[in-house]
């Protein structure tokens, strides 16, 4: 992940998703070149923008491209605690057709999260057919 402001969103993501840094490599001026941070049995890198070399944040841009999907014990009490530390909530904790309770978050940083805890075993014909049905191709 590429942040503006990588010192500031180690900060974050460990008040808002227990993320624990294992490694940081940092210029003299403090930018930040290498983070590693763990999330439970995971870990995502991040840097800071190098824009000298076309490394950018979603800030950059407007928006991001992707999503980091994060499974957690509880979606409801994680994504009140991101909230809590600064995070937008995109979308409130649901029940899923695909077998999951998930919210949408987007950080200060303008990087999505999508927190996602099982409530069940839905095969993948299953997801299908419900999938078909939610998009009205199930009649």
């Amino acid at each position: 992940m590429r942040v503006r402001g990588a010192a500031e969103a180690i900060d974050f993501y460990g008040r808002a998703f227990g993320a624990v840094e294992s490694f940081r490599l940092s210029e003299p001026s403090g930018r930040v070149g290498h983070a590693e941070l763990r999330f439970g049995d995971h870990t995502i890198m991040l840097s800071d923008e190098y824009p000298e070399y076309g490394v950018h944040g979603p800030q950059a841009f407007g928006g991001t491209g992707s999503s980091v999907h994060l499974h957690v014990d509880d979606v409801d009490a994680l994504s009140a605690q991101a909230v809590a530390a600064g995070a937008t909530l995109l979308m409130e904790p649901a029940d899923q057709f695909y077998g999951e309770r998930s919210a949408k978050l987007l950080d200060p940083f303008g990087h999505e999260w999508l927190l996602g805890s099982p409530i069940e075993d839905v095969s993948p014909e299953e997801m299908q057919r419900r999938f078909d049905e939610m998009c009205g191709g199930g009649q």
